[in-house]
């Protein structure tokens, strides 16, 4: 399978199928080492900290465009 075909957000949502050929393996790794190398608590604290900043925003109106 030629990489350039692959749409890994839809093609990979299980696990990637290119294996060793993958464009991503980069963002894999720092992923992998941020899970290695941060605590849970740590995790934790920032996920509340995201929450809490999604949830003081103003709500997002979307206005169809045929009413």
């Amino acid at each position: 399978m030629n990489p350039e075909q692959v749409n890994c957000a839809v093609d990979c949502a299980n696990g990637c199928i290119l294996g060793d050929r993958c464009p991503n393996k980069e963002y894999q790794n720092k992923a992998a080492n941020f899970i290695k190398d941060t605590p849970l608590n740590k995790m934790l604290e920032m996920a509340e900290i995201a929450r809490m900043k999604k949830m003081s925003e103003p709500p997002k109106w979307v206005i169809p465009d045929e009413i």
